[in-house]
């Protein structure tokens, strides 16, 4: 099967200032050494990877005393040439969101402030003609309406149930328009039959690859960008035609993010979608 790769723009942004000085997540570890050089060559390495499948990448300024900004997939949702900025659950991100609102405003992309806790791309995957959007760790329930009544699309809820995956882009990637990839086991039974039926050829992952972030992945359409010790997930992409790139993340993982979260998808317009 022949897969078209679809070009895209990306905003990205360096991890200058990553560390791991406080715990809002189970994989961050304060007391963990952290190679701060080694993360920065790391996000060089999937920044160069983008450019070099065709892709545009954006880069945000880092802000002091921000070590979790490289994590750009939670500075906002960008649909269409709409962005709705954040609302972060946690008081240590909280000067990530106008830093990054700043940056969309000056981008020139029509804003939208958000009414309650809402984390950006890290709990909102577009999927076809459905927004997939996460909640159960930081994403309210209640911003799902605002995020169906700002971009137009229908969105479904999807209910996290392991604080190890505490966005939806930890526990799915969406491959296409009409594929993901999942770990079942991260969602509620209510939410694993909604995905049984709206993507029944869906790939499963296992929990090995997915306790190395391996989810937490970027395709194009054609390549799919993901965590090099995803080793099994990999060979089921490439069983259905995808072509695989292995990066190696683990620095950033230490703070729970992967490809996914260091890349926000940029959507212009309709035509881009």
């Amino acid at each position: 099967m022949t897969m078209d790769a679809i070009r895209q723009r990306f905003l990205m942004c360096r991890p200058t200032y990553f560390a791991v000085d406080y715990a809002i997540n189970p994989w961050m570890d304060p007391t963990a050494p952290v190679d701060a050089d080694l993360a920065i060559r790391q996000w060089e390495q999937l920044r160069r990877t983008y450019l070099d499948l065709g892709h545009e990448v954006d880069l945000i300024e880092p802000v002091a005393g921000l070590p979790d900004m490289v994590f750009a997939a939670n500075g906002g949702t960008v649909i269409d040439g709409k962005a709705m900025a954040v609302q972060f659950r946690d008081p240590q991100r909280a000067d990530e969101a106008p830093a990054y609102r700043a940056w969309f405003e000056g981008a020139g992309f029509e804003m939208y402030d958000p009414k309650h806790v809402n984390e950006g791309e890290g709990d909102v995957l577009l999927a076809g003609d459905h927004l997939l959007a996460g909640t159960g760790f930081r994403t309210a329930h209640a911003s799902h309406a605002q995020l169906q009544e700002v971009f137009g699309y229908p969105v479904i809820t999807m209910q996290l149930v392991d604080p190890r995956f505490y966005h939806l882009d930890t526990a799915l990637t969406v491959l296409d328009e009409r594929t993901v990839a999942y770990l079942p086991e991260a969602f509620s039974p209510g939410s694993r039959a909604v995905l049984r039926r709206l993507f029944p050829d869906a790939i499963h992952a296992t929990m090995a690859d997915a306790e190395v972030l391996g989810l937490n992945a970027v395709s194009d359409g054609r390549h799919v960008v993901l965590p090099a010790q995803a080793t099994d997930l990999a060979a089921k992409l490439r069983d259905r035609g995808y072509e695989t790139i292995g990066i190696d993340l683990s620095e950033l993982r230490k703070a729970g993010g992967g490809p996914k979260c260091c890349t926000l998808r940029l959507r212009q317009g309709k035509a881009s979608k």
